[in-house]
């Protein structure tokens, strides 16, 4: 490895030392910290160019430098070492610049020491007006956000054009570039759109990094920001992290920032004459335009968005999980007297000793979840049935558990082994309510009088209740109670010659 040449500061002070102040080698190079032979070297350089210690007192670094090295020649022949290079493998997890300037050296022996090196990268970064404490390491974030300019769809029957959304998407290391229209920018769309993203990387970020727009941030703050629950539960489903961008902080976020502006560019440009009727069709064209976008070579890479995916993003991505994301939404329910909890009109069942209680409630296109402090307590199909319950025989009382088991089939099996009045009447209540459940308290009333009256009290009663056309309990209790059962049937030959004989009474034949 090639001798570091001394700076220019350190030759100026052994010239004072020897020169103005007449020290010897060895005192010189004791009280400047370097060897006896760089001593000797600065000298002899020194004398060799013709000069003294009064002319080195009027030159300049750089003039000294000249004078002693001819650096611009001696520069020449020196490699420099090559910035693009340098900005691109630092972005691999663990690579250093002091790595980087021994892996230079080993390809050129002789090029610039350490601080040169650093010097030179730094110096293309300030051209380049990066933010050096912007490192992104392969495969650690991506950058997401909507563009400003909306590109349009026309709607084919009025000829009419309305405004959709462009999302765009960045990675931070090899800034390949993905975007997509949607129809909104309401969380549904929100989080579809990220699960499009993933897909077409082929893997997940360990972090995604969003503005704070409402539609992913609930509560924005500069230091604690709120993350939307269902943009959290997507998150955890990819097993990455939301870090949203502080607020008016675009250099949080620069890459989708540039990223937006050159998708505006290159792809909402270049759809400016076309027409589009549907978000897939619009969709697809951006996807070609998109191909051409990451193969094209970026100039201070020199490679393409798409070769440097493929070095350094890819290979870190961790792996997408086994089942896609089903976008689900979250409200706050509180179960009433009833112990149901209420979504779109339809009512689903909780543990009956949460009633009151305060919920949380999960649902997707085709599931309802409902969880207590965290702990999912029930799970039911989803139903679009509005009014009806959906309810779980483990979460009712065990009072209502034992009403549940009762169905009209078993009830008139039960009147039928009474007597055949008995059934009829049962069949004549339950066929008299709009819904069977509302004849099961009648029902039940009449066929446990039998255990107070006997069964032939009963169905005696029940064949006088049949005839008078009544369809309640309180009759059939009625004529029990008063012992109406015990008394002969009325005679209809004998009510038919009483209505006969009385003009004011008309009989059952008027109704009919």
């Amino acid at each position: 490895m090639a001798t570091e040449r001394l700076s220019m500061r350190k030759i100026r002070e052994i010239l004072r030392h020897k020169w103005a102040l007449g020290r010897s080698h060895r005192e010189v190079a004791a009280s400047l910290g370097v060897s006896l032979g760089a001593v000797s070297a600065a000298e002899h350089r020194a004398r060799k160019a013709g000069l003294d210690w009064p002319t080195v007192e009027t030159l300049g670094e750089a003039a000294l430098a000249a004078r002693l090295y001819g650096a611009a020649a001696t520069d020449r022949h020196r490699p420099l070492p090559d910035p693009a290079w340098i900005h691109t493998e630092r972005k691999r997890p663990g690579v250093t610049l002091e790595l980087l300037h021994h892996e230079y050296l080993e390809r050129h022996p002789g090029g610039y020491a350490y601080t040169q090196f650093c010097e030179h990268y730094r110096r293309w970064c300030g051209d380049r007006r990066l933010s050096m404490r912007q490192v992104h390491h392969a495969g650690e974030k991506l950058f997401v956000d909507y563009a400003g300019k909306k590109p349009h769809l026309t709607d084919p029957a009025t000829g009419e054009s309305r405004e959709v959304e462009l999302f765009v998407a960045v990675l931070g290391a090899s800034n390949l570039t993905f975007a997509e229209t949607t129809a909104t920018q309401q969380i549904a769309d929100w989080i579809a759109i990220h699960v499009h993203a993933f897909e077409y990387l082929g893997g997940v970020t360990g972090a995604i990094v969003p503005d704070q727009l409402k539609t992913g941030v609930t509560r924005a703050c500069p230091y604690d920001p709120e993350i939307q629950r269902s943009y959290d539960d997507f998150a955890r489903h990819y097993g990455t992290a939301i870090l949203p961008a502080r607020p008016a902080s675009p250099r949080d976020k620069a890459k989708v920032e540039v990223g937006v502006q050159i998708a505006e560019r290159w792809i909402l440009a270049r759809l400016r004459n076309e027409t589009f009727f549907t978000l897939p069709a619009q969709n697809q064209r951006i996807r070609e335009l998109l191909v051409e976008l990451n193969d094209r070579v970026m100039r201070h890479y020199r490679a393409s968005r798409r070769t440097l995916f493929e070095q350094l993003d890819r290979p870190a991505l961790r792996p997408l999980p086994a089942t896609r994301y089903q976008h689900a939404l979250w409200k706050f329910v509180r179960p009433n007297i009833d112990y149901h909890v209420e979504l779109d009109g339809h009512y689903y069942s909780v543990p009956f000793t949460l009633r009151h209680e305060r919920l949380e409630l999960r649902h997707t296109a085709t599931t309802v979840e409902v969880f207590h402090k965290g702990e999912r307590v029930a799970a039911h199909v989803r139903s679009f049935l509005r009014g009806r319950h959906t309810t779980v025989p483990e979460h009712m009382p065990k009072s209502h558990q034992a009403h549940l088991e009762w169905t009209p089939e078993r009830i008139t099996r039960w009147a039928a082994s009474i007597g055949p009045r008995t059934r009829a009447l049962v069949v004549a209540i339950f066929a008299d309510r709009p819904h069977p459940e509302q004849g099961y308290r009648s029902c039940l009333g009449i066929l446990r009088l039998a255990r107070r009256y006997g069964d032939e009290r009963l169905e005696t009663a029940a064949a006088r209740t049949l005839a008078v056309g009544a369809r309640s309990y309180r009759h059939v209790e009625s004529i029990l109670k008063h012992g109406l059962d015990r008394l002969p049937a009325p005679d209809e030959r004998a009510r038919e010659a009483i209505v006969a004989s009385h003009d004011n009474l008309r009989g059952p034949d008027y109704y009919r």
